[in-house]
């Protein structure tokens, strides 16, 4: 059963006591270290943990703001990549056994941003392997356990950053999702995995040099995962603020900046036609209720959950769709998966995709922004998540309402009491 655990601090609290030089980078990596010798053996969270180095970068942002040189929000706090994004000099593996020897020598565009904004990378986080599945239970360093119990799927194909955000093992992980490969791991752990529009988080530097696949390219989006939507908006403001000019690449366009949690006026289109279980299902209506209770403006509608665009047209028609999605609406609401969380071994024989992503995967084809945050547990204990989607470049309003959601429930401060 979950507890509160008010010892497990937000990103947001952590760099706010940084800041008053009231806790140290030094012993925030120290305890993540920490719960990740106890923990990781058992829950495969993390393929490569970066101990030595992540202390010598602790002392270093430790000394810069002693002197007066605080570079922001993320300046000291222990952060995990996931082991699909290049970093220079370790191991870059994306889960898949003829990479375990894969070293590259550059860093990935959003792991420079990190770097550069103060970052601690303490660990490359696990994976299904090569992205290819939505449990994280194929990958050569073993499955990645469901920290609430460990019998059961931690979700994919970003499993290991779930499962080392919701433990304490870091603050917060840099993710991708390409059919919901952050909010279905999120969900099935009960953190906070949240996706941008398609192309404004940078993804030049996954596996670079490698084989792509053309569905991935078209698809796949820049993610992270955190333990609060007030963290969320930190982290997409490090990672979308300068990521142009390190890719040379013109500006985009229509960005609100900077992202912010501010609650606006919203119009909520509560989905109709997605797909869930009869447990899921309930779990969703009290969520929705709940929202509804906050004085929106709530309507029923249908969404485009079964896209019908041949894939290589779609960046040709994504903004009018996404006009004409959300004319009558701001937001939609929907559950993130279609059932309870499997066992693992549910998992190994229902195939790389034995967690549905019908619910997510049309935010990923129609490029828009999404979050998975926490809305209640199933029968066997386990989290199940919310989904908050907006159009294209409408990060703020997605922020707003997930956030509005929070300030008044408590399950995104619930952490696993795991039995390990």
């Amino acid at each position: 059963m979950p507890i509160a655990r008010s010892e497990l601090m937000t990103l947001t609290q952590a760099s706010e006591l940084i800041r008053l030089k009231q806790i140290s980078p030094v012993e925030l990596v120290q305890e993540c270290l920490s719960v990740i010798a106890n923990m990781n053996q058992t829950l495969r969270a993390f393929i490569t943990v970066l101990a030595e180095q992540a202390l010598n970068d602790a002392r270093k942002a430790e000394s810069e703001i002693m002197s007066g040189g605080w570079k922001g929000q993320l300046h000291g706090i222990p952060i995990g990549i996931k082991d699909f994004y290049d970093t220079a000099g370790i191991p870059t593996t994306a889960g898949f056994i003829h990479f375990s020897n894969r070293i590259p020598d550059k860093d990935a565009v959003v792991v420079s941003l990190i770097r550069r904004a103060g970052g601690i990378i303490i660990g490359k986080t696990n994976m299904h392997e090569l992205g290819m599945g939505t449990t994280s239970v194929a990958s050569h360093v073993g499955s990645v356990r469901n920290p609430w119990n460990i019998d059961y799927a931690a979700g994919g194909s970003s499993g290991g950053s779930a499962a080392a955000v919701v433990t304490g093992m870091c603050y917060a992980t840099v993710d991708t999702d390409a059919v919901g490969s952050c909010r279905i791991p999120a969900a099935c752990c009960g953190v906070t995995g949240f996706k941008a529009t398609y192309g404004l988080l940078s993804t030049v530097g996954i596996l670079e040099g490698e084989p792509v696949d053309e569905f991935i390219l078209h698809v796949a989006h820049g993610a992270v995962m955190c333990r609060s939507v007030e963290d969320t908006a930190v982290l997409l403001n490090a990672l979308s603020e300068k990521n142009q000019s390190l890719e040379k690449e013109p500006a985009q366009q229509h960005i609100d900046k900077p992202y912010t949690i501010e609650r606006r006026r919203a119009r909520i289109g509560v989905v109709r036609n997605y797909r869930a279980s009869n447990e899921v299902r309930d779990v969703f209506t009290k969520a929705a209720d709940m929202l509804m209770s906050l004085d929106y403006d709530v309507k029923e509608v249908d969404a485009p959950i079964e896209p019908n665009v041949d894939l290589p047209q779609i960046h040709n028609i994504r903004a009018e769709v996404s006009r004409t999605l959300f004319r009558d609406v701001d937001v939609l609401l929907l559950p993130t998966t279609t059932d309870i969380t499997p066992t693992i071994e549910q998992a190994l024989s229902g195939g790389p995709t034995s967690i549905s992503a019908e619910n997510t995967f049309f935010a990923n084809y129609y490029g828009l922004p999404a979050i998975s945050i926490p809305c209640g547990f199933s029968g066997n204990g386990l989290p199940l998540g919310l989904q908050v989607v907006s159009q294209m470049h409408n990060e703020n309003t997605v922020l707003a309402v997930a956030n509005d959601f929070q300030q008044h429930t408590d399950w995104h401060r619930q952490f696993s009491n795991s039995r390990l």
